[in-house]
């Protein structure tokens, strides 16, 4: 249990702190649009300001959505949630965070395959290509690109992804040892 709550703690404070700084993230979506704004105004839009605007948005998002579990921010029904006892909610909880983990692990796997994809990679192995990009063996091809004007490489908002799923798996582990430890019937 002592393993247990080490997991929860560090878990928590990382996604907490990546959390809280995200929360300013919305402003530097602002600052993209409102650039946009005053651009047209000028008779000289931007072309990169709408899907600049788009890859904040999905960093806002992804990267805050861990805290957001944590904080327990997600939408839920609660018409009988309310009334449950704690070891009810706990349970409850678990299961729903079991179904939220495997839905995370095969968004992680089509993650990495996008991912792979972007830099390069046209087969059909994407962990066999990280390895052997950690390995130096593999080397990637043509880096995909966005198809609009401005083409800015998809990559890194790829990796951003994967790197915001990584962090939503670990916090919904850390949701499910909450959940076993009230089921055992102890304060978290």
């Amino acid at each position: 249990m002592k393993l247990l709550r080490g997991y929860i703690v560090a878990i928590d404070a990382f996604n907490r702190g990546i959390g809280r700084v995200m929360t300013y993230g919305i402003f530097a979506m602002m600052g993209i649009l409102l650039w946009s704004i005053i651009s047209k105004f000028w008779d000289q839009p931007s072309l990169w300001t709408l899907e600049a605007a788009q890859f904040a948005m999905v960093g806002y998002f992804i990267l805050g959505g861990p805290y957001a579990l944590q904080m327990g921010s997600h939408v839920r029904m609660d018409l009988f949630y309310d009334n449950w006892s704690l070891k009810r909610k706990a349970i409850t909880d678990a299961i729903t965070v079991l179904c939220l983990l495997a839905y995370l692990v095969v968004l992680l796997w089509g993650a990495l395959g996008s991912t792979a994809y972007s830099l390069g990679y046209f087969g059909s192995d994407a962990i066999g290509f990280f390895a052997g990009l950690i390995s130096g063996s593999e080397e990637p091809g043509t880096l995909e690109r966005s198809r609009t004007i401005w083409r800015p490489y998809m990559w890194p908002i790829k990796v951003v992804l994967c790197i915001g799923i990584v962090m939503m798996l670990l916090q919904a582990v850390s949701e499910l040892f909450k959940d076993i430890l009230r089921i055992r019937g102890e304060v978290v």
